[in-house]
């Protein structure tokens, strides 16, 4: 399929720039992937929507507020970092700019020195290593102090509520964007929903910005994706097998979940736990081995994220819900509102 395929017309007022005051009053399509059927719901009444049996799959990596601001030592130039994935406690894989002043050897202080980082590497597609160094603190709390969040570009301005590009269950420090599907829980809806006989379980992906980086190749196929770290617990791998076998369906929450879901396959229907890391590129003619249902946000026009989508759902009835969703008025994007497939 050519990348132009995933191309749909979004009028610009319908892209989210602002979260709901209340989280799980965002809209829900709900299409189902057999017959392309469309129904239109509240995030809150997923209760009604599931069943008892279900089984939702969390990803409960934190987002860390991954961009840096400072200066080029010793000639005090402006640069930026942006952190991707952390190789070690010092080391991680970053995006700069301006890229040309970010050569190997070369050092830049942030909060006035809190952190020093160097240029070790230059990679593949701009990406860079880079080792930092600090005194005393944790890495974390002097990213919270002097780093910032490192929203999608499209939003024009950072929400007042830093935690509102988080989720609520949120636990593992690591992600540069937010898991967004899982925006629309609240730990109320979570409670209805295990009164209800649904329940929930959590794996964790950290989300590196490789996931919504623009497909260039014309030909989907010729893609690549970045790599992602992440972590099946064993309780979890457990949970979704016990679910498998007594006739539930598990539905992955968000693209991040799907992916982990389907790199842990043990080509039983379940999945294998422990770490890795993964850069499983899922578009049409991916056979899931998993997963029964989806709950995704609406992504952008021709990403990786909308092709896994039409992987899932079907390429046909994708696009005919995102036209729907547009002729609904329904918000877009990172903080707009959801689809469950299933």
């Amino acid at each position: 399929m050519k990348t132009s395929d995933f191309n749909y017309d979004l009028p610009e007022e319908l892209i989210a720039q602002t979260p709901l005051e209340q989280r799980d009053a965002s809209r829900l399509l709900h299409l189902s992937p057999k017959t392309g059927e469309i129904s239109h719901h509240r995030f809150f009444e997923l209760p009604e929507v599931l069943r008892p049996g279900d089984l939702l799959v969390l990803n409960d990596s934190r987002v860390i507020p991954a961009r840096l601001n400072g200066n080029k030592i010793p000639s005090g130039g402006a640069m930026q970092f942006l952190l991707l994935t952390q190789r070690s406690h010092d080391t991680w894989e970053i995006l700069t700019k301006p890229g040309r002043k970010a050569t190997p050897g070369s050092r830049f202080s942030f909060g006035d020195g809190k952190l020093i980082g160097e240029i070790l590497e230059i990679l593949d597609d701009g990406v860079r290593l880079a080792k930092f160094e600090w005194q005393d603190r944790d890495f974390f709390a002097i990213l919270d102090e002097i780093g910032e969040m490192p929203l999608p570009e499209y939003i024009e301005e950072s929400p007042e509520d830093k935690e509102r590009y988080q989720t609520v269950y949120n636990r593992e420090p690591g992600s540069a964007a937010a898991p967004t599907a899982g925006l629309h829980f609240t730990p109320e809806l979570l409670e209805k929903l295990a009164e209800s006989g649904i329940d929930h379980v959590f794996l964790t992906l950290h989300v590196g910005l490789g996931t919504f980086r623009p497909v260039k190749a014309e030909n989907v196929a010729e893609h690549t994706m970045h790599s992602e770290t992440f972590y099946m617990p064993e309780a979890t791998a457990e949970r979704i097998a016990r679910t498998k076998r007594e006739g539930g369906r598990v539905i992955a929450v968000g693209t991040t979940s799907c992916r982990t879901l389907e790199s842990c396959a043990d080509g039983k229907g379940g999945v294998k736990a422990g770490p890795d890391d993964t850069d499983m590129f899922i578009y049409p003619g991916h056979k899931f081995q998993v997963m029964d249902g989806l709950i995704t946000n609406f992504h952008l026009p021709q990403s990786t994220l909308i092709m896994l989508v039409s992987a899932f759902a079907g390429y046909e009835n994708t696009m005919k819900a995102y036209k729907t969703a547009v002729e609904e008025r329904y918000r877009f994007f990172s903080f707009g509102d959801s689809m469950l497939i299933l």
